[in-house]
């Protein structure tokens, strides 16, 4: 049986990486520190407290490494956690060696800091006030060394301890502030550039696509006119009323709406009328989108609601929106064609159309790609459709969603963005 691989790294997960490392160098230092303060510089240390302090962040650096080879993603309130206990731990160990005066008081800038560039808001304010409250104690509790007793100290606050203080207090809120700004700005344009190169590479294959489609309409143009040609021939040479007759007429009619699907398809190619999609009621638009579809899929059986809400829904509609719906419904039809609910829904700034179908579901190991890369859910299928609706609906500013129904089937949501009423 094959074993389950560890989770990626994920942002929080690298950054826990990188403090347990940074805590093993620091508390390292500060040992090979205790022992030059203590052998070379006569130091008066409770020795026993300090070794303990450090032996037990030596314990939490190799618990943590332990913990990071986990299959669990770490949370910011985790990484939180572990910062609030190096604070702890300087704190200890500051306590035991000078407190405010130990020349190293200043490091609690360094967990700040890291709090500012990695953690949320809230998260990075709780650090620096947490370094703040152990600083402030720091300056009136701690066990005393004489050698780092500042000069002409006659008061146990002196006015150079103070200004450390004050220093240090102006140091982490301006550091939190500004390091937490430029940090959230770089994740956000990183973020940004990549909406952007995601939606330049979707961009590329639809034009791909539409590349391709242009061509293959013109080529379809001869072989349907045949076609028709054909289908109404034998139409005169078949019985009426027969089974045959009927049979033709059917695929005559399926003819004529290809035929009339290509033409609308070089009409609405003019970049003009694509730039300007007229607003319609959304009950009027999708009633009309399923009475078309039903000519395309005689076969299916199928019931429209419309939620019952005061006012109108409104949408900025064209074209491609219409193909994009009606590919929705293929796909519901092509699952299951019998008892598929279409219904639709509002609210104050967004329409919402489900479809549900009585087919087989979707396989959760594809849900999450639908529409992002070219993958079908049917044995013969090429993932185009469903590709080219998730394109459309995003430039629409809206979004496809898939669910297994619960009751079986499966869910598609369509969330589109409201519009005003026409004038």
């Amino acid at each position: 049986m094959q074993t389950a691989l560890p989770l990626p790294l994920s942002t929080p997960n690298r950054n826990l990486v990188r403090l347990t490392i940074v805590r093993g160098i620091t508390w390292t230092g500060f040992l090979l520190a205790i022992v030059v303060g203590v052998e070379l510089l006569a130091f008066d240390l409770p020795v026993t407290a300090v070794v303990s302090v450090v032996i037990s962040m030596g314990v939490l650096n190799i618990a943590t490494w332990w913990r990071l080879g986990r299959p669990r993603a770490v949370t910011h309130l985790e990484y939180l956690l572990h910062l609030l206990a190096d604070i702890t731990g300087l704190t200890l160990l500051f306590y035991f060696s000078g407190g405010s005066t130990n020349p190293f008081i200043t490091y609690y800038l360094v967990p700040v800091t890291i709090a500012a560039a990695t953690l949320p808001w809230r998260h990075a304010w709780i650090i620096a006030a947490c370094s703040m409250a152990g600083y402030t104690y720091l300056m009136f509790s701690y066990y005393p060394i004489p050698q780092l007793g500042h000069i002409n100290s006659d008061s146990p606050l002196s006015l150079h301890i103070l200004g450390m203080w004050l220093n240090f207090g102006l140091s982490a809120g301006l550091v939190t502030f500004f390091i937490y700004k430029m940090a959230h700005a770089l994740r956000s344009r990183d973020q940004a550039l990549s909406r952007t190169r995601e939606a330049a590479l979707r961009n590329e294959q639809v034009l791909a696509v539409a590349t391709q489609a242009a061509g293959t309409a013109h080529e379809l143009g001869t072989p349907l006119s045949t076609m028709a040609v054909l289908l109404k021939e034998m139409q005169a040479d078949a019985p009426v009323d027969s089974a045959l007759d009927q049979d033709i007429i059917l695929l005559r009619q399926q003819v004529d709406v290809c035929k009339s699907r290509l033409q609308n398809l070089v009409s609405n190619a003019d970049r003009r009328r694509m730039a300007e999609p007229e607003v319609l009621d959304a009950e009027v638009w999708l009633a009309g989108v399923v009475q078309r579809w039903l000519v395309l899929r005689p076969d299916v059986s199928h019931q429209f609601d419309v939620a019952e809400k005061r006012g109108r829904p409104w949408l900025a509609v064209d074209a491609t929106l219409d193909q994009a719906l009606t590919n929705l419904l293929n796909n519901a039809a092509d699952a299951n064609p019998e008892h598929i609910a279409i219904r639709l829904d509002w609210q104050s700034e967004s329409v919402v159309i489900d479809i549900r179908d009585h087919g087989p579901g979707v396989a959760m190991s594809i849900a999450d790609q639908l529409g992002e890369t070219f993958i079908s859910t049917k044995s013969k299928g090429m993932g185009i459709g469903l590709f080219l609706t998730h394109a459309t609906i995003n430039r629409f500013g809206g979004g496809v969603s898939l669910y297994n129904h619960p009751e079986g089937g499966t869910l598609t949501e369509v969330t589109l963005p409201r519009c005003a009423a026409p004038n």
